[in-house]
């Protein structure tokens, strides 16, 4: 082997260039040798850095491998990121100082991933700036900024099932009847979702029947998914559920039944269901008595149904909040006017939020107790109200009110409002004419809401 030692190498010509070897040939530098390059480099791979455009980006656009850009955006810009390839890099930096007002997205091309994760960049910090270098399939694009290096893909929840609408950055499931809500990916953090569940409402009583209690009403305080305007029942300990990937068989509770015979009670609603909460059904209103008096007497349940005119005297609240839980899910209904006085009054069911009124003051039947009002699903909404009391009107006297999806007391008893979970209005006196049967209770709804982008 020979060797040639000399201190430098130029061409013959001034200006010209040096070629050393021919194609085919390799060049060994030994372990321990230092190169110093004082010029510019060409078609040695990259380096590292990037070359900084320093036209400012102001719209979306997409990024080319070994391309730095700076973003002043004034509303939201997306930069899409070219196809990976091993040792590709692209970087990015906050222009204006207002990624905290206007964040800006950095998307991947198709399916590949950013830090290991196949979603969305958002960068969202004032000032900030990343550095993305392509690794490979696993990692995809990983940020090498010392100043930010823990930034990946953020991932967020996906799922199907009932009726699905958005609020700006939430989406929102609606279940009307039974139906299954299919989790397929969970975020990280953004693994928790907002829930709202009712239970079908009470029926009415027959003939001056007391009115159905609502549907049982439970809903978290809207911390998962952006602090919505939520009832008053949502600010009580209870908490966002946390999701996993599986799926969840929801149950929807139908309105009990009216009273229509025999001077029935209305039925109790029927329970709705979303993983580990459940609410009851509402009780139905008590019915006028014949042989029983104790028909004369609401059921317990998510809220309590009102009783019945012509109630033995001292009868009571029947129950709402039943079973318990915390907070509670409904309020009791109404007490019926004793048999020792007039026998033309009867009580409204419990509400959400409120008690049934009592039969008798101001000659008229009770009101339904107060629903909670929920923007849960975007628009605020009253539901769970209860049905207002049956009356003999003939005799001067007026029915009591309902709201909140809540059925108004005959004569002419009205339903519950569908998927409100409202109670019925109680039957009213023949006398009046028409019908004597109870409303028949409003049914429930399911509804959850969580963060999707």
């Amino acid at each position: 082997m020979s060797e040639v030692k000399v201190n430098k190498i130029s061409p013959r010509t001034n200006c010209g260039t040096t070629t050393l070897g021919d194609s085919g040939d390799s060049f060994v530098i030994p372990s321990g040798v230092t190169i110093t390059n004082n010029g510019t480099q060409t078609g040695f791979g990259r380096s590292g850095s990037v070359n900084w455009q320093t036209t400012p980006k102001t719209a979306t656009f997409t990024a080319v491998n070994g391309e730095g850009y700076f973003i002043n955006q004034g509303s939201a810009i997306t930069a899409n990121l070219p196809a990976g390839s091993a040792g590709a890099i692209v970087a990015f930096s906050d222009y204006a100082r207002n990624f905290g007002t206007y964040n800006f997205t950095i998307a991947p091309n198709g399916s590949e991933k950013v830090g290991g994760i196949a979603q969305d960049l958002k960068l969202n910090v004032d000032g900030q700036a990343v550095t993305l270098v392509y690794v490979d399939s696993t990692k995809g694009w990983v940020n090498v900024q010392n100043s930010k290096d823990t930034q990946t893909g953020t991932s967020f929840t996906v799922a199907t099932g009932g009726t699905i609408t958005t609020s700006g950055d939430y989406k929102i499931h609606t279940f009307t009847g039974p139906g299954t809500f299919c989790v397929s990916a969970v975020g990280a953090p953004t693994n928790t979702a907002d829930y709202l569940v009712i239970a079908g409402g009470g029926g009415g009583g027959f003939c001056m029947g007391g009115g159905g209690g609502a549907g049982g009403y439970r809903e978290s305080p809207g911390s998962a998914s952006g602090c919505y305007t939520v009832s008053p029942l949502g600010t009580s300990p209870a908490t966002a559920l946390t999701l996993a990937v599986q799926g969840y068989p929801i149950t929807v509770g139908g309105g009990g039944g009216g009273g229509s015979s025999n001077h029935d009670r209305g039925c109790s609603g029927s329970v709705s269901t979303f993983s580990t909460i459940s609410s009851a059904g509402g009780g139905g209103g008590g019915a006028r008595p014949t042989s029983s008096p104790n028909n004369t007497l609401g059921l317990a349940g998510g809220s309590g149904g009102g009783n019945a005119n012509d109630s033995p005297s001292g009868n009571v609240n029947p129950a709402g909040n039943t079973p318990p839980v915390t907070p509670p899910q409904g309020q009791p209904g109404g007490t019926g006017r004793g048999s020792n006085t007039s026998q033309n009054y009867s009580g409204g069911g419990g509400g959400a939020t409120g008690a049934g009124n009592n039969g008798g003051p101001g000659d008229r039947s009770g009101c339904g107790g107060a629903g909670a009002t929920s923007s849960i699903n975007g628009t605020p909404t009253g539901r769970a109200g209860g049905g207002s009391g049956g009356i003999y009107s003939a005799g001067g006297h007026s029915k009591g009110t309902a709201s909140d999806g809540g059925g108004v007391g005959g004569p002419g008893a009205t339903n519950g409002t569908a998927n409100t979970g409202g109670g019925a209005g109680g039957g009213g006196h023949p006398a009046d004419g028409g019908t004597q049967n109870g409303g028949t209770g409003g049914s429930g709804v399911v509804i959850i809401r969580y963060k999707f982008q």
